[in-house]
């Protein structure tokens, strides 16, 4: 018996002369090349010319009662505002919670990814995933990824059986274990002001306080950073937010008009 095999076939069968069709047609494709003599440098200088420069403000740290989680919501991309309204702050689980900087795609999908992977390490061992180990499956997925195109600079904080975690990942698989954290355009503005007033032993609303006024200061200083300051709290019951405050409104908390009178102001002027 013999198989038909025609209809395997890439091409029907032609019926007629080849100069019926267009010379072109089977032709493969080919584009003029950029004469230049360093074609890798080229390349590379053509990705940062179009790469969006991405700008954003998050920090944590680490006191007695807890964890103190804060960012900004801006989205942008250099000069342009892409949103005011962007959730920075991303809840793992319960008891633990994840920070975006970077690529704001990138970052969402692999928290929502890494939230997968702890309930179910908790449905197969009974327990919560620690801090230590949810930072190192992420940075061992991140890890795997390198080269890629990934644009990823996130914190990890939580509370497990040991206490308070705070653990930095990004994109290169980079992991590091730390009390204080701040990532982002604005982070040496907040840095400054995390320096200065942080002290192990506040209470919950002063490290709010000191966490949401860092977040004030980055997004005044810097163009990337801005709309909403958002504040969590992670502690033995797990994470709450504590505020979320406009910063337009929070520079006039901090900094408030006051009012000249009349009569001063006719006296300031001077004489003509």
């Amino acid at each position: 018996m013999k198989l038909d095999t025609s209809g395997l076939e890439n091409f029907a069968p032609i019926h007629g002369g080849l100069g019926d069709l267009c010379e072109n047609l089977s032709a493969p494709a080919s584009f003029p090349l950029p004469n230049c003599s360093d074609f890798d440098k080229f390349q590379k200088s053509s990705v940062e010319m179009v790469k969006p420069a991405k700008g954003t403000t998050t920090l944590a740290f680490i006191f007695k009662e807890g964890v103190i989680v804060a960012a900004d919501s801006r989205a942008s991309m250099g000069g342009y505002i892409s949103s005011q309204s962007v959730k920075k702050i991303i809840e793992i689980n319960p008891y633990m919670l994840g920070t975006m900087a970077g690529g704001a795609a990138d970052c969402q999908f692999w928290h929502r990814n890494l939230g997968i992977k702890c309930r179910l390490h908790e449905l197969a061992n009974k327990r919560r995933i620690s801090v230590t180990g949810a930072s190192k499956l992420l940075a061992n997925i991140l890890y795997s990824y390198r080269g890629m195109g990934l644009s990823v600079g996130t914190m990890i904080a939580g509370w497990d059986e040991t206490g308070p975690g705070l653990y930095y990942v990004d994109s290169e698989g980079g992991r590091l274990k730390g009390t204080r954290f701040s990532v982002g355009s604005g982070s040496p503005y907040a840095y400054g002001v995390l320096d200065n007033g942080y002290r192990y032993d506040m209470s919950i609303e002063e490290a709010g306080e000191l966490g949401r006024r860092a977040i004030y200061h980055a997004t005044f200083r810097d163009g990337a950073s801005g709309g909403v300051a958002s504040v969590y709290y992670v502690g033995a019951n797990g994470w709450k937010k504590l505020s979320g405050d406009d910063v337009g409104e929070l520079h006039y908390s901090y900094y408030p008009v006051s009012s000249t009178p009349v009569e001063q102001e006719m006296t300031d002027a001077p004489a003509s």
